[in-house]
């Protein structure tokens, strides 16, 4: 094996707020293998490389994970500099476990470019903070694309006591919510939706756990659900912190 493989975080999508490191892997890269939600700008990064799209969007594939482990794995034997560049970070629900391990029973030599979560980032750029003394010491991470993945976490989490970011949780929303209300989470308990954070046209919508399963949004659109006390102070943060990246959409229902 003479190639090398760069398993590269994406970040939310904003060219911008890639590492220097991601961004060095790109312009030396000689095959940039990329998901469903990685942006033009950041394929043009990677002037010199061919281009493979392996994205997987609601249950749609357009090629199964051992089928991208088998691209990496011949890439790098014909000596390539291979990039697999991922939405957000490798290793936050994004199967880079998966393929670090695959290129370790390979043999190929490999690397974890870390990117900037959009469990994180999203939030952030919605006026969010997921963490604030008084409201909330912590919070979780949740795959939100079905109840067994994200039911047994609801279960061990206490009501309230944590703020919860769900990715992959749009489609779901309703069920999400009648889970946490029935596990004792209050029905007025603050709620939001993040579309397209960092990107142009991104929008939130602000609510109550009551409301979300009808907010008024597309589900087929890349977003994120916060709950939690915290998402009250976006109403006083998102203005001044980012106006740039937060629509118009917001629904401030009681």
């Amino acid at each position: 094996m003479t190639g090398f493989v760069s398993l590269v975080g994406a970040g939310p999508g904003d060219p911008e707020l890639l590492t220097v490191r991601a961004v060095d892997r790109l312009r030396r890269a000689d095959l940039v293998l990329y998901d469903a939600l990685a942006p033009e700008q950041l394929l043009e990064l990677a002037p010199q490389a061919k281009r493979f799209y392996v994205g997987k969007r609601a249950g749609r594939h357009s090629i199964d994970q051992d089928g991208i482990h088998r691209l990496m794995v011949r890439a790098a034997a014909r000596g390539e500099r291979v990039v697999r560049l991922k939405c957000g970070d490798p290793f936050v629900l994004g199967r880079g476990g998966e393929e670090a391990l695959a290129l370790e029973a390979a043999g190929v030599a490999y690397e974890v470019v870390p990117g900037l979560s959009s469990a994180i980032a999203a939030p952030a750029l919605a006026g969010i903070p997921v963490t604030h003394r008084g409201l909330a010491a912590g919070f979780a991470v949740l795959s939100g694309h079905a109840a067994g993945s994200y039911g047994p976490a609801i279960d061990s989490i206490a009501p309230g006591s944590l703020t919860l970011v769900v990715l992959m949780g749009l489609r779901t929303r309703a069920e999400l919510a009648a889970r946490l209300v029935e596990r004792g989470w209050a029905p007025s308990t603050p709620a939001a939706i993040v579309l397209g954070a960092s990107h142009d046209g991104s929008t939130r919508w602000l609510g109550t756990l009551a409301r979300l399963a009808t907010a008024d949004i597309d589900s087929e659109l890349a977003g994120i659900v916060v709950v939690g006390a915290v998402v009250e102070l976006a109403t006083q943060i998102a203005n001044d912190y980012a106006p740039a990246t937060v629509g118009a959409l917001e629904a401030r229902n009681p």
